[in-house]
């Protein structure tokens, strides 16, 4: 069974199922896509991963990454193994040294777990083949996501430009606040604020 290493692309809300989310990942070596809807607690904790931010309490992902390391598993891969009825299924590859053994999991949170291992995302040509999109499938959606882009950036400059109006200390406090209520795009948007002016 050949695998095909897969890469995040991104994560936006589903505009086809209210409070889901589309991850997409891409074949590394190739112009595959392969978007998997996920739920709304799944996207955050991806989401906390990618944009490095540290919750003040462990998510359940992070849970499970402090029991593996405390009985000495380690994740070695993540595997998208297969697809049937429209449903992905996923196993999550382990090792306690002296043996090998996988894991059942949902895709979405075997991929939450393994971005915390820093470990690398496959699949099977199955997999992509049934339900993978070629990029140049993805032309006219893109072009409608420029123009999508391009009408909702005065919201979003406004947004920067009153953080970047913003103290330091201010901004410190905005991010706790952000943090303690969970509100982890918020957080992202203060951290990266407070990032440029380091």
């Amino acid at each position: 069974m050949k695998k095909i290493q897969l890469e995040i692309l991104g994560l936006s809300s589903s505009q086809s199922q209210t409070g889901s989310f589309a991850l997409v990942l891409g074949e590394r070596d190739g112009n595959r896509r392969l978007p998997i809807i996920i739920g709304m607690f799944e996207a955050q904790s991806i989401a906390i991963q990618i944009e490095k931010i540290n919750p003040n309490r462990p998510l359940t992902h992070d849970l499970f990454k402090t029991f593996a390391e405390q009985v000495n598993v380690s994740i070695t891969e993540i595997l998208i193994s297969d697809l049937k009825e429209g449903v992905f299924y996923s196993k999550i590859m382990c090792t306690d040294g002296d043996r090998e053994f996988e894991l059942d999991a949902r895709p979405s949170d075997a991929i939450a777990i393994g971005l915390r291992f820093g470990v690398p995302i496959y699949t099977v040509e199955s997999v992509l083949s049934e339900a993978g999109i070629i990029l140049s499938d993805l032309e006219d959606e893109d072009e409608e996501s420029e123009e999508m882009a391009v009408k909702s950036t005065p919201t979003v400059t406004s947004s920067k430009e009153s953080l970047s109006q913003t103290s330091v200390d201010d901004l410190n406090k905005m991010l706790n606040e952000a943090l303690e209520k969970e509100d982890y795009e918020r957080a992202a948007k203060i951290r990266d604020e407070l990032n440029k002016r380091n």
